[in-house]
């Protein structure tokens, strides 16, 4: 009897033992560096982010072929002249696979680069310069599957 409760509860801490250090080191936690920080900036990005709002862009994100794209479209649907585009892919619980991609201008408005990410869920966060005050912000979650979105 004493080596059966032995074995149950040497199961149980061995798993909980073993699920902690999994845990631990596949997500710091870390989502600010400085929340105190974070929060005094917090109504300004709310302003900018209803500014933006009332621009009445729509951005179009995109992963197919190897490659990455973007375009940003006004109301009527036509595509905004971009000054400079950059991507930042990230998972949502880890920090190994983030990327951070410069876009190039295409020919048809949209903008490109040559990555791509592997399958599965991403935050896809996208700073255009438009020539705003602020840079234009899209953050989307993305599902890729064989190479492409979903």
């Amino acid at each position: 009897m004493l080596l059966l409760m032995i074995a149950f509860f040497g199961v149980i801490i061995s798993v909980n033992v073993t699920m902690a250090v999994l845990a631990n080191s596949s997500w710091t936690g870390l989502i600010v560096n400085n929340s105190y920080v974070a929060s005094q900036t917090f109504n300004e990005r709310a302003a900018e982010g209803r500014a933006q709002d009332a621009l009445g862009w729509t951005g179009a994100f995109a992963a197919a072929d190897g490659a990455v794209t973007y375009r940003l479209s006004d109301k009527s649907g036509s595509p905004i002249r971009l000054d400079a585009v950059r991507i930042t892919m990230h998972r949502p619980v880890t920090a190994d696979e983030d990327v951070t991609l410069d876009m190039v201008a295409q020919d048809d408005g949209s903008y490109m680069a040559q990555h791509g990410p592997g399958d599965g869920t991403w935050v896809v966060k996208i700073e255009a310069d438009a020539g705003l005050e602020h840079p234009f912000r899209d953050v989307r979650r993305v599902v890729i599957r064989d190479g492409a979105t979903r």
